[in-house]
């Protein structure tokens, strides 16, 4: 029997698992998206049937839409997002770059100390963290968000980035000094785009958490000119009464910024994860 005759049914169980894990995975958001087209009846008749003409309602966007501000609250999650990531991908990257270029006392223990931020949740300092920006009278701004955000996404930034820049020639490095290049212009121009995929793997990693978040946006932003998309979804959920149709409206327009993101970065993503798996 062939190598490639015994290696059939691995692969075909593997194939196998992962599209079990991907219809498990997927099953949540294609439901949301299917049911936000659909009447209120259709949605508690047939919730996991594909809209048809009879159940067809485009009710849930219109009122989200037309009650609420959702496209000022799209906006104030969109520069959050990206805000943060900006700061996360350039601090994690500038911090991993020192600790794996350079050996100096404490190297080993600055490492340490960042990944735990990794292992202790950064909600457990919320007290301390409201405290803190109500000093500095930056509750209900943009700029709390941002800045927590940052702090929450750097420590896995600089665990991922500080492995992925140990790989990187030091011979490459040690030729842009020689001719006379800057540690900024060896930073910037020779590793950053030698690390593209995981600094896309960050991303993607970073943005999903921020994106989704609600506690932080409730606590440390809750005014209305402040309000995210996920916060402002809460206007449909009532006491008494949901407005089922508007909140799986939100959801699924909430949805696709992160599905667009991974679509344009999944190339850059799975060379990330799957680098120096096989050598």
């Amino acid at each position: 029997m062939s190598i490639a005759t015994r290696s059939l049914p691995r692969t075909i169980g593997a194939h196998a698992i992962l599209l079990t894990y991907t219809a498990i995975a997927l099953f949540p958001v294609i439901l949301v998206i299917m049911n936000s087209f659909k009447s209120r009846a259709g949605i508690f008749g047939a919730p996991l049937t594909p809209p048809t003409p009879k159940t067809f309602d485009l009710i849930g966007y219109t009122t989200v839409i037309g009650q609420g501000d959702f496209i000022h609250y799209f906006q104030n999650s969109l520069v959050v997002t990206v805000a943060s990531l900006f700061f996360v991908l350039l601090f994690g990257a500038m911090a991993a770059f020192a600790l794996s270029e350079y050996r100096f006392r404490g190297n080993t223990l600055m490492g340490l100390y960042l990944a735990l931020g990794i292992m202790i949740p950064i909600r457990l300092g919320t007290v301390a963290i409201l405290q803190l920006m109500v000093a500095s009278g930056l509750v209900n701004t943009l700029t709390a968000l941002i800045l927590v955000y940052t702090a929450q996404g750097l420590p896995l930034a600089v665990f991922i980035l500080s492995e992925f820049m140990k790989q990187v020639s030091d011979d490459l490095k040690n030729a842009g000094r020689i001719d006379g290049l800057s540690e900024y212009t060896i930073f910037f121009r020779l590793v950053l785009p030698l690390v593209r995929p995981s600094m896309a793997t960050v991303a993607v990693f970073t943005m999903i958490p921020i994106w989704n978040d609600l506690w932080f946006p409730l606590i440390l932003a809750p005014s209305e000119e402040t309000k995210t998309v996920t916060l402002g979804a809460q206007l449909f959920l009532g006491q008494f009464v949901t407005n089922w149709n508007a909140i799986l409206a939100a959801l699924s327009l909430a949805i696709m910024p992160v599905l667009i993101l991974y679509v344009i970065f999944s190339r850059q993503l799975i060379r990330g994860i799957t680098s120096g798996a096989v050598k």
